[in-house]
């Protein structure tokens, strides 16, 4: 009887994996009926959609509908639609039985925009760059610069998330611009002075310092007097002065507990200006023009003209003497002449 059940046991076994795989062989001979396309992502902005995935597999000749299954290559279509700008990931998958082949695609998710001279694109987590559109607009951080040499936008990535995830950094910071590896400056919404922060690593030790220096110098130097302010050192925090002819740069060590600690950069607005910055300022102010003095005039001038009236004066009294001399004898001759 054991036998007779064990026999029936197997019979029933081989017509199930025969069925299974007669099934299976219809299923794989069975045409593609449909493309299912699904944006997972596409809550916010849709840059990609699900008639652009259709169409790209139309134009390529991946298109899987009306084909049989078993000539469908879902990760020939992987790659293809990988290799666009817009997409981060892809997963392609087939439904035999039903003879439906799903597409479910992630649309690029950027992290922040990149200003690299006349070109912008966008950077996702893993580095992949979409060019920047009119139609397409993110709401990300801002970076300038150019990136070349193996230093990529992404090793910016961690000083940048950790910025937007304080309230007040973020707040604080508009943009980064990146001159080298060793030298990334961010611009602070206050405006007037950039900070270089240096290499984007030890960040978090860097803003620390650089909020203390916010916090006990400027307030008392002015908010206008440095236009660099360097955090890029362990221990120091370095400030050029904007308007010194000579630049000059003051150093200020934040682990020093002393409330005002001695050093010219910590000294109260009133302090004296120093000789030499005094002596800069005296040849940077315009040298005043004084008034011309009329220019005196020789006294040897005036002598001859004193001459000359007091020469004419005495003319002039000689003649009218002569007149009256004259005036007599001519009296003189009259009377002559009627006698």
């Amino acid at each position: 009887m054991k036998i007779v059940r064990y026999i029936l046991l197997m019979v029933l076994t081989s017509l199930l994996v025969a069925g299974m795989l007669w099934s299976r062989g219809k299923a794989r001979d069975m045409a593609c009926r449909q493309l299912d396309v699904e944006v997972v992502n596409d809550d916010s902005t849709t840059f990609v959609s699900a008639e652009g995935v259709t169409r790209t597999l139309g134009q390529s000749g991946l298109s899987p509908v009306g084909r049989p299954m078993w000539q469908i290559n879902c990760d020939a279509m992987e790659r293809l639609l990988g290799r666009s700008e817009y997409i981060e990931s892809v997963q392609c998958y087939k439904d035999e039985a039903l003879g439906v082949v799903h597409v479910r695609v992630q649309q690029i998710v950027p992290v922040m925009r990149v200003f690299d001279g006349d070109v912008s694109y966008y950077v996702n987590r893993t580095g992949k760059r979409m060019t920047a559109t009119d139609a397409f607009r993110a709401d990300v951080p801002v970076v300038e610069g150019h990136f070349g040499g193996g230093f990529s936008p992404t090793r910016l990535l961690p000083m940048i998330e950790y910025v937007e995830s304080d309230s007040t950094l973020r707040s604080l910071v508009s943009m980064y611009c990146v001159a080298d590896s060793n030298d990334v400056f961010i611009v602070p919404s206050i405006r007037g002075h950039v900070v270089n922060m240096g290499s984007p690593d030890g960040f978090k030790q860097k803003f620390s310092k650089l909020l203390l220096f916010y916090r006990k110098v400027m307030p008392v130097k002015g908010w206008n007097t440095y236009d660099t302010i360097s955090v890029k050192w362990s221990h120091q925090v370095v400030a050029t002065r904007r308007y010194s002819q000579q630049r000059t740069e003051d150093a200020y060590d934040p682990d020093d507990d002393e409330p005002a600690p001695d050093m010219e950069m910590m000294t109260d607005a009133a302090t004296p200006v120093p000789k030499a910055d005094a002596q800069e300022a005296k040849k940077a102010e315009p040298k005043k023009k004084e008034p011309k003095k009329p220019e005196a005039k020789p006294a040897a001038d005036k002598k001859p003209k004193q001459e000359a009236k007091s020469s004419g004066k005495a003319k002039s009294k000689s003649a009218d003497k002569a007149k009256k001399a004259a005036k007599p004898d001519k009296a003189k001759k009259d009377k002559k002449k009627q006698k």
